[in-house]
């Protein structure tokens, strides 16, 4: 199946500055994120039947009620989250997907993933020959999954989900194509459960503020995206708490309490 990968200027704060729109089929095909208005964009809508996103946030959805409106073509969304999707695209969907839905396109289909964690209504779209995944994984760096809308435990459940299916390639909207998605998916694990090691041996160690906790777990300059890191110990947090690692309230942490025996 066709696939031609756009990749757009737009205001973000992901490393590049880039986001990439992704074409998929030939004809009646599928526009997956298409962010700002560009040449080369533009040129793809004839082809155009579909128009979707990975998910909501602004770096994804700024084109799309343009595009959708010049190519005629079927909104689609994330089922249940039609108002997020509105508010955010600026126009109501014409249809809805969730888990396993196909999307048809001139020579084939698309099935939707859901892919939920760096946010709620997080999805990729399966095709032959590989994933676009949008904001699940890159192949440098990582990906912010931060609170409140992040969820760090469903974040690591899509990335070995994504694992477990071993596709040949992914397709991220940020950065390079991933030839190699088991190591990505293992890499950006690791480096998940590292950074919670950091976040509990910090509260366990007397922290109890998401600045000190942050101040503990990280060790590399974070001017410039302190604010992101911070969010992300939040998405930690909460997950330790759920596991009755931690006590957090929102706004302080502590050690769990010991169990009884």
């Amino acid at each position: 199946m066709r696939l031609e990968r756009i990749p757009l200027e737009v205001p973000t704060r992901a490393p590049g500055g880039r986001t990439a729109a992704h074409v998929v089929g030939v004809e009646d095909a599928l526009l997956v994120d298409p962010a700002v208005a560009d040449e080369r964009l533009e040129a793809t809508l004839e082809r155009v039947g579909h128009v979707a996103v990975t998910h909501h946030h602004p770096d994804h959805v700024g084109r799309v009620a343009a595009c959708a409106e010049r190519a005629d073509a079927a909104v689609w969304c994330r089922y249940g989250r039609a108002a997020a999707f509105a508010d955010a695209a600026g126009l109501e969907p014409d249809r809805t997907f969730r888990e396993g839905t196909t999307i048809p396109v001139g020579d084939g289909t698309v099935t939707v993933r859901e892919t939920p964690g760096h946010a709620v209504e997080h999805v990729a779209f399966e095709l032959d020959d590989g994933i676009v995944t949008g904001d699940l994984a890159v192949a440098e760096g990582s990906v912010v999954v931060g609170a409140p809308e992040g969820d760090m435990r469903a974040y690591l459940t899509s990335l070995r989900r994504i694992y477990a299916m071993d596709p040949s390639r992914l397709f991220p909207a940020h950065g390079p194509v991933i030839d190699e998605p088991r190591k990505t998916c293992e890499r950006l694990i690791r480096h998940r459960l590292d950074r919670e090691r950091r976040v509990l041996a910090a509260v366990e160690a007397g922290n109890r503020t998401v600045a000190d906790v942050l101040d503990a777990a990280y060790e590399k300059d974070l001017e410039g995206v302190r604010d992101l890191a911070g969010r992300t110990v939040r998405a930690h947090l909460d997950k330790l708490c759920h596991e009755g690692q931690v006590r957090w309230d929102g706004a302080r942490a502590a050690s769990a309490e010991p169990r009884q025996s």
